[in-house]
């Protein structure tokens, strides 16, 4: 909740923490799309180093990932 106006994640890999009878707030997210071209944007995304920035205390990218364009099929 609260973050649905301003966030999104690219999930490449089955986080069952992430499932809403799985998550610790109760709440989970939701699965509202998916990649169906430019899979390998993600995968250099992935690719890329990752240690503390901002809020987070690891994984979040050492040089920021700017997305300059999606688009809803």
């Amino acid at each position: 909740p609260h973050s649905a106006t301003c966030q999104f994640f690219v999930n490449v890999s089955d986080n069952g923490f992430l499932d809403k009878d799985q998550a610790a707030d109760g709440f989970g997210y939701t699965v509202f799309g998916r990649v169906t071209q430019g899979m390998d944007v993600i995968d250099a995304m992935v690719a890329s180093p990752t240690g503390s920035g901002g809020p987070f205390a690891k994984d979040a990218p050492v040089t920021p990932i700017v997305i300059k364009s999606a688009k809803r099929a």
